[in-house]
């Protein structure tokens, strides 16, 4: 059993983002680390990296996630499908190439298929495994989503199961929602999470390259920045050390 003050908040904190797909981008072998940052914990009882990070995508408000896997891929999938969650996985063969690797085959494969019966995902939320301080509350204001609840997640919901009338504007229409290019920023600092509507999927895959994932197509594109300084610092850990100061 994970202690409490180490795992992210219920998903009841926040409601779904409709047709949002969290991605976790897991794949990398993190020699400075010691091993895979996927698998690490902090302390023996803590859930590993990747499952803190699928939970933290789920309580913030995203429909469901998909893991990219490459380094130890048999071992950390078999931990994302345990969650019994809306989650799956993407095996990345190009891995030790880098970031850029793992979004161009998680948004390809994003691309060709569908989840949870709702037809296509129209933006993914992406995410790095190695962002300890990271929580939902970041991940839900850069989904920005009011309007979409979901009774079952509620903080409040419904006894009756009727819709809950949360007096918010509606949410983002599709159209709006596959063209948004939205991403954290910590002291007007760029990072992630980085909320990547569709019609940019294909754009993005064609520049991610190396290390530098989706950055060289927000450098050319307009976008917005989310301020989120108050929340996390946005830090990844490349270290054991920076891991245990950044919790």
């Amino acid at each position: 059993m994970s202690d409490p003050e180490s795992a992210p908040p219920p998903a009841a904190v926040h409601g779904r983002a409709a047709h949002v797909r969290g991605l976790v981008l897991a794949a990398g072998a993190g020699r400075r680390m010691g091993g895979p940052k996927a698998l690490l914990r902090h302390r023996p009882d803590d859930p590993t990296l990747v499952e803190r990070s699928v939970q933290l995508l789920h309580a913030g408000g995203c429909s469901g996630t998909t893991v990219v896997v490459g380094a130890a891929a048999e071992e950390v999938t078999s931990i994302v499908t345990a969650l019994g969650r809306d989650v799956d996985v993407v095996w990345c063969p190009d891995w030790e190439e880098g970031m850029g690797a793992s979004l161009r085959a998680g948004l390809t494969a994003m691309a060709r298929t569908t989840h949870e019966g709702e037809g296509c995902v129209d933006a993914v939320l992406v995410t790095l495994v190695d962002l300890p301080d990271l929580t939902p509350d970041v991940v839900a204001r850069v989904l920005d989503a009011p309007g979409h609840v979901d009774n079952a997640h509620s903080a409040h919901p419904d006894p009756d199961e009727h819709a809950v009338d949360v007096h918010e504007p509606a949410g983002p229409t599709p159209k709006e929602l596959r063209a948004t290019l939205r991403r954290a920023a910590y002291d007007g600092v760029p990072g992630h999470p980085a909320l990547i509507g569709r019609d940019h999927w294909e754009a993005v895959v064609a520049t991610a390259v190396g290390d530098h994932g989706a950055r060289s197509y927000y450098r050319i594109t307009p976008h917005e920045l989310v301020e989120c300084g108050d929340l996390a610092t946005g830090r990844d850990a490349d270290t054991r050390d920076e891991l245990d100061r950044l919790r």
